[in-house]
């Protein structure tokens, strides 16, 4: 009897320590996230596709580590139908900001952002807004043109692929401003476009690559979020840029640079706005001045006095002396868009539905 008593008051107690010590580990963490400001994201990839949702991820590890305050939640690899449910479930998870990352994400996030008044949305690459939610993106055209100043230098074949992802004004856009640097120091040469219809789709866009090196280019361009383009310029010996981030991992021997962002400033500034109560819903378009794009460090196999040149074009576009579409632009035609001296504004470059001279493609794929 008295070894079963004695038996019975050792489990109670282990079972006592064990309730405790559980109690208490959950209560220190619950007390340490109740303290701070929960801020969610949802991501249209995976965190881990070294493009796209890799650079904001990227960027929420930046908030994090900046603001010691914040406490971060992602969900990835959401579609667009799966969007407005994702979001919600943030919401309901005591996300107080919340980031969504792909162009599909726009009107789900409305929605959602109109039954939670209290919560401050803000969506990428976007065009609406509302009393709560506000939009953000970054002129990426501007490095995109100096990567096309490269590729113009670098070509010998004159022609120059680009694995596009789907005929929307944003990577329209970028084709147009990567063709405009490549025909300005190189008027014979050609960009060719292949459409994927796809963001996120590493063996179909490397595909598309391998069309375009069929037709003869020795660079590959593109606005895709694998390296799989690069990849396929490797295998065949010839120049490759990417997007996003700094790819050269992917393609070391043939690898010019990358049209690369930087999110981390920017989601610090718009947590701390909102914060401290200043936030403003607004239509923001960083720039390379904003260091929110920007080119990366461009390989040993471009030449210094592209390197220069590079520079130089760079040094204006930062200066504001400069941008990308100043005319005289032509369109495939050869018809006047943009007459010599005049900028295009803001809402002609975000309505982008024609290509520029120099650009080979269609763009209702």
């Amino acid at each position: 009897m008295f070894s079963l008593r004695k038996s019975a008051v050792l489990i109670i107690a282990l079972v006592m320590v064990l309730t405790f010590g559980l109690m208490g580990c959950g209560s220190d963490s619950d007390t340490d996230d109740s303290d701070k400001l929960k801020v969610g994201f949802v991501f249209v990839g995976p965190a881990g596709d070294h493009g796209w949702s890799y650079t904001h991820d990227q960027g929420r590890k930046y908030l994090e580590e900046e603001l010691p305050y914040v406490k971060t939640t992602t969900l990835e690899s959401v579609s667009d139908n799966d969007a407005e449910k994702a979001i919600t479930q943030l919401v309901e998870q005591g996300n107080k900001i919340i980031f969504t990352t792909s162009f599909g994400f726009m009107d789900p996030t409305i929605s959602v952002a109109e039954k939670y008044p209290d919560v401050t949305f803000m969506h990428c690459s976007g065009y609406k807004t509302a009393g709560n939610a506000g939009n953000y993106f970054g002129r990426i055209y501007q490095p995109r043109y100096l990567s096309g100043l490269a590729a113009g230098k670098m070509t010998k074949t004159n022609v120059i692929g680009y694995v596009a992802a789907f005929p929307i004004p944003e990577v329209v856009r970028g084709i147009n401003a990567f063709t405009l640097g490549v025909r300005e120091v190189n008027p014979d040469a050609v960009v060719k476009v292949v459409w994927t219809q796809t963001w996120l789709d590493p063996p179909k866009e490397k595909d598309a690559a391998k069309s375009l090196l069929e037709q003869n280019a020795d660079v590959i361009a593109q606005h895709q979020d694998s390296p799989g383009p690069l990849q396929a310029a490797e295998e065949k010996g010839v120049y490759s840029i990417g997007y996003n981030c700094d790819m050269s991992k992917f393609a070391p021997k043939g690898y010019l640079t990358s049209p690369v962002w930087n999110w981390g400033p920017y989601y610090v500034d718009v947590v701390k706005s909102v914060k401290e109560g200043t936030w403003k819903s607004e239509a923001y378009w960083g720039s390379m001045a904003d260091q929110v794009v920007d080119l990366a460090a461009m390989s040993s196999l471009v030449p210094d006095d592209v390197k220069k040149l590079v520079e130089d074009k760079k040094g204006k576009i930062t200066s504001g002396e400069w941008d990308v579409f100043t005319g005289p632009i032509k369109d495939q035609k050869g018809n006047i868009k943009v007459p010599e001296g005049k900028k295009m504004s803001d809402e002609e470059m975000l309505g982008f539905d024609w290509f520029v001279e120099g650009v080979e493609g269609t763009i209702d794929n």
